[in-house]
This record gives structure tokens, C-alpha cells and sequence, in this order.
């Protein structure tokens, strides 16, 4: 059951995440139609708010719904089949033969309808809404032609009718460059990307354009033709970048205002640099560092020092990142990149809807933000960062409404 439309938290603990706060501090929070009309000691409470329906937290924490802004959740198919070969001492080229890699996800998204993409990704996206998440990026990338592409952008659409979370939908055609292609990464951006993405937002499905600039993918000067699209149109820019090298595809992005580069485990101190200065957040990726055992590490320091805005995210996909967990990414975050709990918790919180684009609407608990609460079991946030395979979730609250 939904709660009211005029509902008054009480008797909580509140970690607002304004400026990165978590320290928590007895309070109530006052929703109204959605949004938060006051947070505060419940001895300040405004009259006006005192006959709103009481919602007892029993104590609990509350902090703001968490967000996770880098996923690739719509796809067809597996690979736990070649995770298995891996193990088992097969090469890379022995899983490509065998059909394994991204081709082998390309392939089993582009037979899938838009309602079998949807259903392969509920279970996805339900994973991360039992743990709090009330926002959701979703990217494309696993289509590499124009329909396919924008079934997945369809897909992600769909989600958020089906679910009662906030959907921030992102075209990352410009992923790989399909086989047909190969060593014509031109031909590809021109005929393919470029097109598809007038046609994505001719359609209303696109809110931000995203590539992989690497080496195996994309160079920032074959991406510029992609950016300055996006532009034209209005659309918010995001990067995959320096994850396995540094091609400066940061400070390309930067250039364009982007609203985040993300994984940047090679990213340099100009690049640092680069990105805080045109409020670009850093969106580190722990899942896939994890998964693919690697050992640079992100220059979360250079990071810091720059004063860059620091996000985390699952990066959910088949390959890479198989986590629909954000408070494990937290942890992870915290254990394998030495993330402080504020920055975890900051990480998926504030400087996630910076990295949307959504700082006005919500990541923090304030005055005029999106009512989108999680209610923990907890009686201090670092317990959420702490814990491995725990979820105290008690409630969620988005847009006011119980989940």
C-alpha cells in the first residue's frame, strides 16, 4: 500500500547527504505530493505539516534512495558459460571461437523482441529496487544496428512504466564496432550511430549519449562527430574512459560538458583536473575491476585532490560486471578502491544524480527534492557500507510512495 500523499516520517535517524553529510541526526521528514516540504528536528516541525499522516520509522536511518547511474541492464542471453571456460584455463580466443565475448551478447539481445528484453531485465532491476535503488540508468550498446539499438532504448522505456523507478536512459551505440565493420569505425559512426541516434531522439528515448573510448573501441577524435551530435540535439554527454589505457577521452568529454566519464582507472592528473573543472563526475566501477582482476587501480587521490565529484555505480552486464548490488559496489568501493563511507554513500546518493543529471530532483534529503527515501534497518550508515551481503532495507519510499 501506498503511503499518503501528505506523510510525516518520524521518529528516525537522518543522514541528508547535503554536502556529502552522513552524520545522522534524530529528526522527521515531511513529504507532500512527492516532494520533501521538510527535513529537520521534529520540535522545529511547522504547524501546517503536524496533521500530516504519521509513518513511525521506529528509530531507523533514513537516507536518501540510493542510485545506480551506470548500467547495462537490458540484454539477451549469458556468459556464465564462458565465465565457467575461463576458469576451466581457456584463452580468450578459444571463448571467441566457441562464440563467446560480446559478440555472443550482440546476438542473443538482437533475437530478443521488446517485450523479451523486458522480461530478461526485470529480474535485474527488481535486484536493485529490494536494495533501495530508486533511479536507474540504463544504457544500450549490446544492439550495434539501429533497431536493435533502439529496442533496447525502447526496453529500458518500458522498465520504468512497470516499475515505480526513475529510468535516465543513455544510447551507447558507439560500444563496439560490429563485426561487417571491422577497421571502419568511420563508416560505422556515419552510417550507423550517428542516424541512430536522430532516430532515438526523434522517438523521445534518449536522454544522454555515452561511448567507449579505448583503444579495442573508439578514439576521442573518431568520437567527436558523435559529441557534437549530441549537442546539437540538446543531449547530456557520458563516457566510457582510461580504463585500459589513457587516451585523454576525459578531457575530451570534458570539453563538451559532459556529466560524467566513468571506470578511468589510467586517468591522469589533467584529466583529474580536466573533469572538476567542468563538473564532470568521476563514475568508478568496482564490479568490473573485480570481475576482470585487475590491478590499477583508479587515482581516487588525483581524484580527490582535483576536488572531482566521485560517483560508484554496478555497471551490471554480462560480460564485465554481472552485480545488481549496489551496497555491495559500496563495499567494494570501500575495500578495493579505499573509498571512505561518506564517499561511498555520497557515491551513490548525490554525485550519482550529478552524474544523471539529476541534481536538482534528488540525491540528497532537502526542501523541493524528489520524496525518494530508504529506510535501514541500521543505526549508523557505515553498517551499509560494512556489511557484505546484507540488505536491511525496511522501506522504500519513491516520489512519496511506498514500494
Amino acid at each position: 500500500m501506498g503511503s499518503a500523499p501528505q506523510t510525516l516520517f518520524t521518529n528516525a535517524l537522518i543522514s541528508t547527504l547535503v554536502d556529502g553529510e552522513i552524520t545522522p541526526e534524530k529528526g522527521v521528514v515531511a513529504v507532500s505530493d512527492g516532494e520533501i516540504v521538510y527535513v529537520g528536528a521534529a520540535d522545529m516541525l511547522p504547524a501546517d505539516y503536524a496533521d500530516f499522516q504519521p509513518f513511525d520509522c521506529g528509530g531507523r536511518l533514513i537516507t536518501p534512495a540510493l542510485i545506480d547511474c551506470h548500467t547495462h541492464i537490458v540484454y539477451g542471453g549469458s556468459r556464465a558459460k564462458e565465465f565457467q571456460m575461463r576458469l576451466d584455463g581457456a584463452s580468450y580466443e578459444e571463448i571467441a571461437r566457441a562464440g563467446g565475448g560480446i559478440v555472443s551478447t550482440v546476438s542473443a539481445t538482437n533475437a530478443l523482441s521488446v517485450d523479451e528484453l523486458v522480461a530478461a531485465a526485470l529480474p535485474r532491476l527488481d535486484a536493485l529496487i529490494a536494495e533501495g535503488v530508486a533511479t536507474v540508468e540504463i544504457k544500450s550498446g549490446y544492439g550495434l544496428n539501429i533497431e536493435a539499438e533502439l529496442n533496447i532504448l525502447r526496453a529500458a522505456k518500458k522498465l520504468g512504466e512497470l516499475r515505480p523507478v526513475r529510468i535516465k536512459t543513455t544510447y551507447l551505440a558507439a560500444h563496439a564496432t560490429p563485426a561487417e565493420y571491422k577497421g571502419r569505425n568511420a563508416d560505422y559512426m556515419a552510417e550507423v550511430v550517428l542516424p541512430g541516434l536522430d532516430a532515438a531522439h526523434a522517438e523521445g528515448l534518449v536522454d544522454a549519449v555515452d561511448a567507449f573510448c579505448e583503444g579495442i573501441a573508439f578514439s576521442p577524435d573518431e568520437l567527436r562527430p558523435l559529441f557534437d551530435k549530441a549537442k546539437a540535439l540538446g543531449l547530456a554527454i557520458k563516457l566510457h574512459a582510461e580504463q585500459l589505457s589513457n587516451l585523454h577521452g576525459a578531457e575530451m568529454a570534458a570539453s563538451y560538458g559532459a556529466l560524467s566519464s566513468d571506470h578511468l582507472e589510467y586517468l591522469d592528473a589533467a584529466g583529474a583536473k580536466a573533469m572538476a573543472d567542468a563538473g564532470s563526475v568521476a563514475v568508478l566501477l568496482p564490479g568490473a575491476f573485480y570481475t576482470l582482476k585487475e590491478t590499477q587501480l583508479p587515482p581516487v587521490a588525483a581524484l580527490r585532490d582535483a576536488g572531482t565529484k566521485i560517483a560508484l555505480a554496478t555497471d551490471c552486464n554480462p560480460g564485465t560486471s554481472p552485480l545488481t548490488s549496489l551496497l555491495l559496489t559500496m563495499n567494494m568501493g570501500a575495500t578495493l578502491f579505499r573509498l571512505t563511507v561518506s564517499e561511498c554513500l555520497a557515491g551513490v546518493t548525490v554525485h550519482a544524480a550529478g552524474a544523471l543529471g539529476l541534481s536538482e530532483k534528488t540525491g540528497t534529503l532537502e526542501v523541493g527534492k524528489a520524496a525518494d527515501l530508504a529506510i535501514w534497518d541500521v543505526d549508523q550508515p557505515a553498517e551499509l557500507v560494512y556489511r557484505i551481503g546484507f540488505n536491511p532495507l525496511s522501506t522504500l519510499i519513491i516520489g512519496g510512495q511506498e514500494v
